[in-house]
C-alpha cells in the first residue's frame, strides 16, 4: 500500500485549511468563546466537508459532482445569506453569556453541522481538487486505493490545523483573555465574516 498518496492527501488539507477565511475565522471565536471542543467540532465539520468533495473528485463521482456544479449558484446565495447571519450574531453576541454552552453536546453537534454545512456551499471546490488529484497521478477507475488514501489523508491535514493547531492553540489562550477582549473579538470577527459575505455577494453578481 502505498502511502505517497495518503502523505500528498495530507500536505494537501493542511494547506486548503490554513489560510485563515471564514471558515478559520469562526474556528477562532468559537474556540475562544465557547472553548476546545467547540472549535474542534468546528473544525472537523469543515474537515469533513473537504472530504466529501475530494471523494467526489478522486472517485471521478461525476454525476454528483455535475449536478452539485450546476447549483452552484444556488448553494453560494445560501452560503452567503448564512455567513451573513453568523456575521451578526457574532457582532450582537454576549460572549460571557455564550461561554456557559461549551461542554453540551448538543452545541457541539449544532457547531459541527453548521460548520459542514457551511463549507459544502462552495462546490467549485471539485473542480479544484480534481485538478490536483489528476495532477498527483490518481485515476479513480483503475485505483480506488489510492484515491481512498489521499482523501483520508486530506480529511485528516484539514482536521490537524482546525482541531488540533487552531483550535488547541487559541483555546489554550482563552484563559487568558478578559470579558472586554472576548467582547472585542467578538464583534470583530462579526465584521470580518460579514465582509467575506459582501465579497463572496459581488464575485457571485460579477460571475452571472
Amino acid at each position: 500500500m502505498d502511502i505517497t498518496f495518503f502523505s500528498k492527501g495530507f500536505i494537501l488539507g493542511f494547506l486548503i485549511a490554513a489560510p485563515v477565511g471564514p471558515i478559520g475565522i469562526l474556528c477562532i471565536r468559537r474556540s475562544l468563546l465557547k472553548g476546545t471542543l467547540s472549535g474542534l467540532f468546528t473544525g472537523l465539520g469543515a474537515a469533513t466537508a473537504d472530504a466529501c468533495y475530494g471523494a467526489i473528485a478522486a472517485f471521478g463521482l461525476t454525476y454528483i459532482s455535475n449536478f452539485l456544479i450546476g447549483q452552484k449558484n444556488l448553494l453560494q446565495i445560501i452560503g452567503i445569506v448564512f455567513l451573513t447571519y453568523l456575521g451578526i450574531k457574532s457582532f450582537f453576541s454576549k460572549p460571557a453569556t455564550e461561554a456557559k454552552g461549551d461542554v453540551e453536546s448538543a452545541g457541539l453537534v449544532a457547531d459541527y453541522f453548521s460548520m459542514l454545512g457551511l463549507t459544502l456551499t462552495n462546490p467549485a471546490t471539485i473542480m479544484s481538487f480534481t485538478a490536483v488529484f489528476a495532477g498527483i497521478g490518481i485515476t479513480a477507475a483503475s485505483d480506488y486505493t489510492s484515491a481512498f488514501l489521499s482523501v483520508f489523508g486530506l480529511f485528516l491535514g484539514s482536521a490537524l490545523w482546525y482541531g488540533g493547531i487552531l483550535s488547541l492553540g487559541i483555546g489554550l489562550w482563552r484563559n487568558k483573555a478578559s470579558d472586554d477582549m472576548l467582547k472585542w473579538i467578538s464583534t470583530l470577527s462579526g465584521i470580518i465574516i460579514i465582509g467575506f459575505a459582501i465579497i463572496l455577494f459581488v464575485n457571485l453578481v460579477r460571475s452571472a
